[in-house]
Formats: C-alpha cells, sequence, structure tokens
C-alpha cells in the first residue's frame, strides 16, 4: 500500500543544532529509494508502506548511534484506495485553487 508521510524527527539531549541528524535521516530516506521533499519544519515522503516505516526505523537506529538518548518523532500520514496521488498532485491541486 502507498503512503504518503510527513515526518519530524527531533533528537533529544544532542544540544541546540540538529541539522546533522537530520541529514542522516535524509540519507538514508534517499537510500532506501523513497521520494522525498525536505521543508523547515520536516520531511514528505512517498512510496510504500512498508519501505516508508523500515527507513523511519533505520533513521530512529542511526540518530540513537550518533549519540542522541532519546527522539520524539511526529508522523503524519495518509493512504489512498481509490486513486495514486502524489506529493506534487496534492499540492498543485491546492494551488490551482489560488
Amino acid at each position: 500500500m502507498k503512503v504518503l508521510v510527513d515526518l519530524c524527527v527531533v533528537p533529544i539531549g544532542v544540544g541546540v543544532s540538529l541539522s546533522t541528524y537530520i541529514a542522516e535521516c535524509e540519507k538514508i530516506l534517499t537510500e532506501a529509494g523513497l521520494k522525498t521533499s525536505l521543508h523547515s519544519y520536516g520531511t514528505n515522503i512517498e512510496g510504500e508502506w512498508d519501505d516508508v516505516f523500515a527507513a523511519i526505523k533505520r533513521c530512529h537506529k542511526r540518530v540513537h548511534a550518533m549519540g542522541a538518548p532519546r527522539i520524539s518523532t511526529t508522523i503524519k500520514m495518509g493512504t489512498r484506495t481509490d486513486r495514486n496521488q502524489t506529493m506534487e498532485e496534492k499540492v498543485e491541486s491546492v494551488k490551482s485553487k489560488l
């Protein structure tokens, strides 16, 4: 099943700058072959359910291995059975109405 996910991974206990940890997660998502779109407070991900959530698990493992004792993650997700919709199509649908 295809899923669209908005992922926000926040390492806790590692200081103020988180970009190094986020970059590692971005690498993992790319290596997994997932379609992503980085934004200022997270990453949109498009892919098959099992692939997406396996990559999120790898992100957690990597960030912990980098020294983060805790991680707070927010996931918003959606699935559809009536048609195949991409991240870009969802954005364009709104933009076309502006």
